[in-house]
């Protein structure tokens, strides 16, 4: 573990936040011969919230050198399926996805946030080339040739470019002068660990009700992780429960699918909202993670979205270091900021449809949401678009998130890019 001797340093990078965006993102960098600082203190709240990662941020964790710590804690996700539990006139039946349909074993894998953060901050801990300054980001300041952050104890790290990944109240963002577009929903999502008596097989379950989904995504064993998006005064009526009345709730909720459960784990409730930063760079500052976007849980987007801004911000650094460009220039940030701000708009832009359609109780948005997954489970060939789209993006996806070509390096594309392989990769 590389540490600080409590005066000013310079790097290349210092990544504010130590979140699991941040904690890849420094991971990535370090391991690119990039000279990174990381600031924050590791650690999320145990509230029974977990995080699906996708195929690609699975990838970008393999390229990284930190899945194999990860993936005893996490389980397979092989199946999605979606019921439409709305009570609609137009309620069509439910759609199974299988993740072998595009050739993959697993559309990703799940795991609880505190042992994802733990995982990537023992890694970090270990990375050459990486300092940890485990201490609240205060300040933010840039130049033409530097930017600069304050500890929360008056210590200014200096680099030639910042990354802010310090979550929605991002201090480099404010410092920076970025505007955000914020919103909220008049929702709560309840989250708990369950166990069960039946098997959950690898599915992921999602009940679309008006309240909004209520989804049960497996965890190793015969645990599943539970997101119950509900109006705000029955998310407080359910917790108040005592556990075994909240397991009996979640069971009939979920008409018994995986039988008998109980409580296995902490219990949260999170209020729903959403917020969109615009630009996503300034002078010698780019936004990742919660910094740039938040969205409520609904489709497993959020982190997934802030490891390809990390991913993204590994490949813009490494090119532009191919190119002798100066990795904080503006026009290296204008390129990975035009590239992240299609992907953010557009997840950004689903996501809020798909939440507000479940809320509206109108016929119209009943058929369009009913057509769709009827389309979906119908027609294969759109099936199969729309399962790849949702895991990364058609266009720009970062290189080490990427599937290799049909026909080479396993049948479907199914084996990550060696980072050996990667004609941008830099040699430290």
């Amino acid at each position: 573990m590389a540490t600080d001797s409590g005066v000013a340093h310079d790097f290349d990078i210092v990544v504010a936040g130590a979140g699991p965006a941040g904690l890849a993102t420094a991971i990535a960098l370090a391991n690119e011969g990039f000279a990174t600082a990381l600031v924050g203190e590791a650690g999320v709240p145990r509230d029974g919230r977990t995080v699906a990662l996708l195929d690609g941020s699975v990838r970008f964790l393999k390229a990284i050198g930190v899945w194999e710590r990860i993936a005893p804690d996490a389980a397979p996700m092989t199946q999605m399926r979606i019921v439409d539990a709305t009570g609609s006139l137009f309620r069509p039946p439910p759609v199974t996805f299988h993740a072998r349909e595009i050739g993959l074993d697993a559309f990703g894998h799940n795991i609880e946030n505190t042992k994802l953060v733990a995982h990537l901050a023992e890694e970090a801990r270990a990375r050459a080339g990486l300092a940890l300054f485990p201490a609240r980001a205060a300040g933010f300041a840039a130049d033409d040739t530097a930017a600069a952050v304050t500890l929360a104890d008056g210590r200014r790290i200096t680099a030639r470019l910042a990354a802010g990944a310090e979550g929605r109240q991002s201090t480099l963002r404010r410092a920076a002068g970025i505007g955000t577009r914020t919103w909220a929903y008049p929702q709560t999502a309840v989250t708990a660990i369950l166990s069960h008596a039946r098997d959950h097989g690898g599915a992921s379950t999602e009940f679309h009700t008006r309240a909004g989904p209520f989804t049960l995504v497996p965890l190793p064993g015969r645990l599943s992780s539970l997101v119950w998006v509900n109006r705000p005064q029955d998310a407080a009526r359910l917790a108040a429960l005592d556990d075994a009345s909240f397991a009996r709730a979640v069971e009939n909720e979920a008409h018994s699918l995986l039988g008998a459960m109980q409580v296995a784990g902490p219990r949260g409730a999170v209020p729903l909202s959403g917020m969109s930063a615009s630009p996503l760079t300034a002078r010698r500052l780019v936004l990742i993670g919660e910094a740039a976007h938040v969205f409520p849980p609904i489709g497993a987007q959020g982190l997934n979205l802030g490891l390809r801004d990390g991913a993204a911000l590994r490949d813009a650094v490494a090119d532009a270091r191919d190119r002798a460009e100066d990795i904080g220039a503006a026009q290296v940030l204008a390129r990975f900021g035009r590239g992240r701000a299609a992907d953010t708009q557009l997840r950004t832009g689903a996501i809020d449809l798909l939440n507000r359609t479940l809320l509206a109780d109108m016929l119209p948005a009943d058929l369009l949401r009913g057509a769709g997954l009827l389309a979906l489970g119908l027609i294969a060939p759109l099936r199969r678009m729309v399962m790849r789209e949702g895991l990364t993006p058609g266009l720009g996806t970062p290189r080490q998130m990427r599937r290799a070509p049909r026909g080479r390096a396993g049948e479907g594309g199914g084996d990550v890019v060696s980072p050996a392989l990667d004609q941008h990769r830099n040699q430290a």
